[in-house]
């Protein structure tokens, strides 16, 4: 590892430390606006210092960054009108530990209060985990298939993605939950099987990722939607999640901005379309078969638009050791 990018990591822990102890105390004083000024400041100090490092570093950290800066931000407004209730131990777990944006899980931490379903929720994890290497290693074989070099890519870079998922998303996310459980967090499911899924609005509301829905609902939604209105909210909900999105994906990649942004602009406006069309009870979406295909195809047309091909080819192909 060379010296310079020695010094890079040294300056993302001094942040990182700072964020964790400076961000207690602006949290526990529910300053939101200083909270949203520090985030501003960590994430372009993070962006110039790593500007010149490789892609999949760079990635890692601005998404350290952001994501402990927006628990700094979540901290402060869900205690903005209520009783502080977390300690320093209990806000460095929840900051530190944990992938979701409900702080209030770790109020129940303490000796002895250990929380039911811990086992269930690392043994689901390890399959997970399992299932995803398995995906990984397929892709491993596929690449050496003679098949048509753009075919290839298109199909192994499905198969990454979803290996990638469920060993992140839904094997070490869930691990997590349960070992959390075990200390007396009340922690649970952050993907919580998003293919029984019947609308988008089930689908993006209630069951993919729910770290990133509790943190826009907390620090977007709940403070604008009575000032500007609920579908007004819901749009800028989902244009922050696209320049969020935008942050992680092209921003380390120098390539493909405003395709992750379009993505969940597209997906917005869905969601609105969907919710005026249950309001107004169209038949074609209380038929089930067409309503799963209404969420297909709004989830997958568009897919292309949220990963660029640099990304898969500068950060998803070096996770999966892989090299098309």
């Amino acid at each position: 590892m060379s010296t310079p990018t020695l010094i890079h990591l040294w300056c993302l822990f001094a942040v990182y430390l700072l964020q964790l102890t400076v961000g207690y105390q602006i949290a526990k004083n529910a300053a939101v606006k200083l909270a949203w000024v520090c985030l501003l400041i960590a994430f372009g100090f993070i962006v110039f210092v790593f500007n010149v490092e490789q892609p999949l570093l760079k990635m890692l950290a601005i998404i350290i960054t952001t994501f402990t800066a927006m628990k700094i931000v979540v901290v402060a407004e869900s205690y903005r009108d209520k009783p502080f209730k977390l300690n320093f131990f209990q806000w460095l777990m929840f900051a530190a530990g944990w992938v979701g944006m409900r702080p209030h899980a770790f109020e129940t931490v303490r000796a002895g209060n250990m929380l039911s379903g811990g086992w269930l929720l690392v043994k689901r994890g390890i399959a997970r985990v399992v299932f995803g290497l398995l995906l990984l290693a397929l892709a491993h074989f596929t690449a050496i298939l003679p098949v048509n070099a753009t075919l290839l890519f298109i199909v192994n870079s499905g198969i990454m993605l979803v290996g990638l998922s469920l060993i992140l998303h839904f094997g070490f996310l869930s691990i997590s939950a349960g070992l959390w459980r075990f200390l007396g967090a009340d922690t649970y499911l952050l993907f919580r099987q998003p293919a029984n899924s019947k609308s988008l609005t089930e689908f993006w509301g209630k069951r993919w990722n729910l770290a990133f829905i509790e943190m826009l609902s907390i620090a977007v939604l709940r403070p604008l939607k009575t000032r500007i209105g609920n579908t007004a909210a819901i749009l800028l909900s989902f244009l922050l999640s696209g320049l969020l999105h935008e942050v992680a994906i092209t921003l380390p990649v120098n390539a493909g901005f405003g395709m992750p942004i379009a993505y969940f602009i597209i997906q917005g406006f869905a969601v609105v379309a969907e919710k005026q069309m249950k309001k107004q009870n169209v038949a074609i979406l209380n038929n089930w078969f067409v309503a799963k295909l209404w969420l297909l195809f709004w989830l997958l047309a568009p897919i292309s638009l949220l990963f660029p091909k640099q990304f898969i080819e500068e950060i998803i192909q070096p996770l999966a050791n892989l090299n098309l």
